[in-house]
C-alpha cells in the first residue's frame, strides 16, 4: 500500500513536479499548515469550468467531471476560511457572468413593477447563475438547474462555509441524501418542480459543491447516513489541530501576478471539449482498486471496502481535471496525486467517522470508539491463530472469521505459515509496506 490510512498522521502530499505545476501555484498563497486539506477542496471549483467533456472510466462508461464535492473538516480557528479566498480567485469569471444574469432579473423585476394592473406582465427571463450565493434555497437551486440546462448545461458551483447550509439548499435534512446522490450521479431530480411563475421541469443536476465544518458538526450531520450511499459520495479533507504554536499563520495575496498565471490554466479548462479515454488514468484506477482491497483485507472491513469504490472514482475525476490543466498530457506526478487524493479521503473518513462505520450513529457511549484498524499491525511478527482470534473478538468481530482472514492474508502475501511450528509470520514484503 502506498499510504497507511490507519495511522494518526495524515498521508503526506506528494511534491508537485512535472505535470502538476498548477498545484504549486494554487497553494502558493495558502498557509503551510492548510496546504494538504485545501488542495482536494479546490478541484471541484476548477472542474466547474469544464463543460461538454466526458471521460471513459474503467467501467467502460463515459462520465462528466461535474458532481465533484468536498467536505473540509477541522477545529475552529484552524484556517478553513482560506478556502474562500482561493475559491474566489478561481471563480472570478463566474462572478462576471453572474452579474449580467442578475442584471436581467433586476430589469425584469423593474418592468414587472411598473406595468399597470391591467397590462400584460413580462415573462421572467431565462437565467443561469454559475456561482449561486451561499444562502440559496431549494426552489432557487432547482430553478437555476432548469436555467442551466436550457442555456447550455453549464455546471453550477457552490462553496458553503457551513455544512448545515446544505439542508437549506436541499429543502431540509431529510432531502439532503437524495439531492447529493442526484448531484454525484448527474441525475434528474425525479419529480416535476414548479415556481411562482409557473415554470415546471425535471432538471438534470450538474453541480459541484464544497462545504466546511468542525468534526463534531460533521459527525452529527452524517450520523443517520453512514450506509445509504450518501456518506460515501462525499470526499473528505480532515485537518487535526496539531501542536500549539505561538505563531499566526501567514497567508499570501492573490495579486495580479497570481491571477495572470491562474488564468492561463483556467483557459485550458474552458476550452477543453469532447470525449476522452486516458489509459494511464484508468490504469491507475485499476491499481487503486487492488490496493483498496488489500487495505480492507487488513482490517477485514466491508464498509471500508465499499467506501473505497467512490474514493477511487472521486480521485479519478480530480486526476482527469489535472490532466486537462496539464495540456491534456499524463505524467507520473498526476498519478501520484490521484493516489494521494484517494488515500487522503479514506484516511479522513477513518479519523473522523471510523467508530461510526458499524452502527451508523455518533452516540459516543453507545458506539465502540475504535474504527477500522490494521489488525496485522496489531499482532507480533510471529503469532498463532488464537492471538488473531482474541484480537478479532476485542474489536467486535466474529470468532468464525479468523481462519478466512488468515487465508486471505496468506493469499495476499502478507504472512506465511509453518506446519512445523503452527505459527504465522509476517513476510518481508509486508514489513516493507
Amino acid at each position: 500500500m502506498t499510504y497507511n490510512i490507519f495511522d494518526r498522521t495524515a498521508p503526506a502530499m506528494p511534491k508537485p513536479s512535472k505535470g502538476t505545476e498548477i498545484v504549486k501555484l494554487l497553494l502558493s498563497q495558502v498557509s503551510k499548515e492548510m496546504r494538504e486539506p485545501l488542495l482536494p477542496m479546490t478541484i471541484p471549483a476548477l472542474a466547474a469550468h469544464v463543460s461538454e467533456v466526458e471521460f471513459m472510466y474503467s467501467d467502460n462508461k463515459y462520465h462528466e467531471l461535474c458532481g465533484q464535492m468536498g467536505h473540509l473538516i477541522g477545529p475552529s480557528g484552524i484556517g478553513k476560511d482560506q478556502l474562500h479566498d482561493l475559491v474566489e480567485a478561481i471563480m472570478r469569471s463566474f462572478r462576471d457572468h453572474d452579474e449580467i444574469e442578475y442584471k436581467k432579473l433586476e430589469d425584469w423585476q423593474h418592468q414587472k413593477n411598473t406595468k399597470g394592473a391591467n397590462k400584460d406582465k413580462p415573462d421572467r427571463p431565462e437565467v443561469a447563475i454559475w456561482f449561486p450565493p451561499i444562502d440559496v434555497t431549494s426552489a432557487a437551486f432547482l430553478q437555476n438547474a432548469l436555467g442551466l440546462e436550457k442555456l447550455g448545461g453549464h455546471t453550477q458551483y457552490l462553496n458553503l462555509p457551513e455544512v448545515e447550509m446544505v439542508d437549506k439548499m436541499c429543502g431540509g435534512h431529510k432531502q439532503v441524501s437524495m439531492m447529493i446522490r442526484n448531484i454525484y450521479d448527474r441525475k434528474r431530480v425525479g419529480a416535476l418542480r414548479a415556481t411562482a411563475e409557473g415554470v415546471t421541469g425535471n432538471p438534470l443536476i450538474r453541480a459541484n459543491l464544497t462545504f466546511s465544518s468542525i468534526p463534531e458538526v460533521a459527525r452529527q450531520f452524517y450520523k443517520r447516513d453512514m450506509i445509504n450511499g450518501f456518506f460515501g459520495r462525499i470526499p473528505f479533507a480532515y485537518k487535526a489541530r496539531g501542536e500549539r504554536k505561538g505563531k499566526i499563520p501567514r497567508k499570501g495575496a492573490y495579486n495580479e501576478a497570481f491571477i495572470q498565471q491562474l488564468d492561463e490554466y483556467l483557459i485550458r479548462l474552458d476550452n477543453c471539449k469532447g470525449r476522452f479515454v486516458v489509459k494511464p488514468l484508468n490504469k491507475m484506477a485499476d491499481q487503486l482498486a487492488e490496493e483498496m482491497a488489500r487495505v480492507a483485507d487488513l482490517a477485514d472491513d466491508d464498509i471500508l471496502f465499499e467506501l473505497s469504490h467512490r474514493s477511487i472514482f472521486a480521485a479519478w475525476k480530480k486526476a482527469a481535471t489535472l490532466w486537462i490543466l496539464n495540456n491534456q498530457t499524463w505524467t507520473r506526478s498526476i498519478g501520484e496525486f490521484m493516489t494521494w487524493f484517494c488515500y487522503y479521503d479514506l484516511w479522513s473518513k477513518v479519523r473522523v467517522f471510523g467508530d461510526m462505520f458499524k452502527l451508523g450513529d455518533a452516540q459516543g457511549d453507545e458506539v465502540q470508539k475504535s474504527g477500522p484498524k490494521n489488525m496485522l499491525d496489531s499482532l507480533p511478527n510471529t503469532f498463532n491463530e488464537q492471538q488473531l482470534e482474541a484480537l478479532r473478538l476485542s474489536l467486535g468481530k466474529s470468532k468464525e472469521g479468523t481462519k478466512h482472514q488468515l487465508n486471505v492474508w496468506k493469499n495476499r502475501g502478507f504472512i506465511t505459515y509453518s506446519n512445523q511450528t503452527g505459527l504465522y509470520t509476517k513476510t518481508d514484503e509486508y514489513l516493507k509496506i
